[in-house]
């Protein structure tokens, strides 16, 4: 099984683009979303129904479409964090990282020893079930094991900067649903106290030579946030991609209709 290098990716100068998995677990899914050409899968276990079986099938299937995943585990928990990699995540995204003691605990869970404290299983689905020498099997996983913290409460924005500069945080991620929230000010992204609030993000990634992650809606947001300095840009949830297709064909389709006489049935 070919190992995906997830730190490579975020590492990469130029766009990274993503698509969001929160609904549909479907054998096929790792292929189409290849040839729409993303780059890598956020898959979300935080809010969405996916269990750790349903994550396991998820990997496999984007397994098939060569893919990295990055997985958001419902908490930053040791036995949250290591499962999920041992099904087989690329990468975990930690929700509310607040500082750097709790982005260096994070990274003690995901890392195996020397580098941190992950209980070791090998020729299980992070191995593709196939035998290693521990020893390589150890070291590359800790080479390539992506961790973006998302930065999402006004404590975290606080301390953006020591986060951002802990060793092993590949990614800032912007959350900014949680973030508004957090600053009192829910779904005001134009506030004056959420723009400072981003901007600060924003130049901690470019201080610390941070990939920079957010979730936009379409291609003109992505374009604008490229344009900041995001340079990992996950397009769209599945829910809202399928949801918005069908909207709009189903809008054109009654219209076009409208505009047609129906022939007699005679």
């Amino acid at each position: 099984m070919k190992q995906q290098n997830l730190r490579r990716l975020f590492r990469k100068e130029g766009l990274k683009v993503g698509h969001a998995l929160f609904e549909f677990n479907t054998p096929g899914i790792g292929q189409i979303l290849s040839v729409s050409g993303v780059d890598f899968v956020f898959l979300d276990m935080e809010h969405s129904g996916f269990g750790m079986m349903e994550t396991k099938q998820l990997i496999a299937y984007l397994r098939a479409g060569d893919l990295p995943v990055l997985v958001r585990p419902p908490s930053k928990s040791y036995h949250h964090i290591a499962r999920v990699l041992d099904v087989g995540a690329d990468g975990v995204m930690l929700p509310m990282v607040a500082n750097a003691d709790e982005a260096l605990q994070a990274l003690s869970h995901l890392r195996y020893p020397p580098q941190g404290h992950r209980g070791v299983a090998i020729g299980i689905a992070h191995d593709g079930y196939a035998p290693a020498p521990p020893s390589r099997t150890l070291a590359a996983a800790n080479r390539r094991i992506a961790m973006a913290a998302l930065i999402e409460t006004a404590e975290g924005v606080d301390n953006i900067d020591k986060i951002a500069a802990t060793p092993g945080v590949d990614c800032l991620w912007l959350g900014h649903f949680d973030l508004s929230a957090s600053l009192g000010v829910p779904g005001q992204f134009e506030h004056p106290d959420f723009v400072t609030a981003e901007r600060k993000i924003r130049r901690a990634a470019n201080r610390h030579s941070k990939a920079l992650g957010f979730l936009v809606t379409d291609a003109d947001q992505g374009a604008q946030s490229y344009a900041k300095g995001y340079d990992v840009i996950c397009y769209q949830l599945d829910v809202g991609a399928y949801r918005d297709a069908m909207t709009h064909g189903i809008a054109q389709l009654r219209s076009a209709c409208a505009k047609r006489k129906p022939r007699s049935k005679d």
